[in-house]
């Protein structure tokens, strides 16, 4: 018999590590597939809710917002590569070029997870970190955006109307100001049956051993 767990997970197409935090997220639900089952929903964070329409070059968007060289962001690249490949996951080793505003992106993950079938937002995450951290597509494109969804079997058509209008951007906002209430400060934030919080992108064996404590307890 197995447990079944919600899990709100909070993050950025944008963000590299949450690509990593929901590969070993999904290795570990694969190791504990015989205890633990779980209803995975993706919730939005903006790393960058100002972020201009044109984007930023990435290593001047990285050096005015933590300070680090050039030097410095190649390590940690490539740290966030090896990590990634861990999880299965293929990272452009140069990097993404340029970092985009993500609002739109997060609105059709809205629509996915509010209209789409079982799994489709799952499948829309996962296309939409590939684009962004494997291909270095722009991420606030409407065509790029429509091509993902389409990708992922949703409608290409109602996407694009979606993408042409103002709709579920008040949804969007409202679950960012819920978990930023909620002091959620920098993602991935794993929430578990609204909870149990794990921070980071964690190892696998961290996900493992936190969601089989947590089957347990429930």
């Amino acid at each position: 018999m197995t447990t079944s767990l919600k899990i709100d997970f909070v993050s950025d197409v944008t963000c590299p590590w949450c690509a990593v935090g929901l590969g070993a997220l999904e290795q570990a639900l694969g190791k504990l597939r015989a205890e633990v089952s779980a209803d995975i929903h993706f919730q939005p964070f903006e790393l960058n809710p100002h972020m201009a329409a044109e984007g930023q070059d990435a290593s001047e968007h990285l050096t005015e917002k933590y300070g680090s060289t050039p030097e410095q962001q190649a390590q940690i690249r490539e740290t966030i590569r090896q990590r990634g490949e861990e999880v299965g996951f293929e990272f452009k080793r140069e990097g993404r070029g340029r970092v985009w505003n993500t609002f739109d992106a997060h609105r059709l993950l809205h629509w996915a997870d509010t209209e789409g079938a079982f799994g489709q937002q799952a499948a829309l995450k996962k296309a939409l970190l590939k684009a962004c951290h494997g291909r270095a597509e722009n991420m606030s494109s409407h065509a790029v955006l429509a091509d993902i969804a389409e990708s992922v079997g949703l409608d290409r058509a109602r996407a694009e109307a979606i993408l042409a209008s103002d709709e579920f951007a008040a949804d969007v906002r409202e679950r960012q100001q819920f978990y930023a209430s909620a002091g959620i400060r920098s993602v991935p934030a794993i929430i578990i049956n609204d909870k149990h919080l794990i921070s980071g992108g964690q190892p696998a064996e961290v996900f493992e051993q936190a969601l089989r404590q947590i089957a347990a307890e429930a």
